[in-house]
């Protein structure tokens, strides 16, 4: 019986433990150099205004290609470069039902990502002030393959 009640506080101790450690690790880290992703609309208004493209990232939340692009490619500086000098950055939940507006019309993220042909993920679009798809490519790429792509859009 006493063994009972130094056993169970010594269990108890342990899988405080272990949850806190395990909950610690699953929280999102911040990403340095991330970026300044905008909301589609804010993008729409901003590249009339101005000479730049909108970069959409459709992504999906289980997605490791998407996370390691979001990690490891865009906060890349010379990637920033290309992104800060000619484009609005976007990121698009390729399964999502949350509304946006683009062009006066109320669609899903979804619907806005498949309206793109966006059905694997990560897809990057390359889209001109008035909303129409000017390049696309699907599948992870590197710091190398997206700025190859960034540059061959401007001008």
């Amino acid at each position: 019986m006493k063994k009972k009640f130094i056993i169970i506080p010594f269990v108890l101790v342990f899988l405080g433990v272990f949850l806190y450690s395990s909950f610690k690790s699953v929280k999102p880290k911040e990403v340095n150099n991330a970026p300044n992703w905008v909301s589609i609309e804010d993008a729409f208004e901003q590249a009339a205004s101005s000479e730049k493209l909108i970069m959409v990232d459709v992504f999906e939340v289980g997605c490791k290609y998407c996370r390691a692009m979001e990690r490891e490619v865009y906060p890349d500086t010379t990637v920033r470069v290309v992104l800060d000098e000619g484009y609005i950055p976007v990121k698009v939940d390729g399964n999502s039902e949350k509304l946006i507006t683009v062009n006066g019309e109320k669609i899903t993220e979804q619907e806005f990502a498949q309206k793109n042909g966006a059905f694997v993920f990560p897809t990057v679009l390359i889209l001109n002030a008035e909303g129409e798809l000017l390049r696309k490519r699907t599948g992870y790429m590197g710091v190398d393959d997206l700025r190859r792509f960034l540059y061959r859009n401007e001008g």
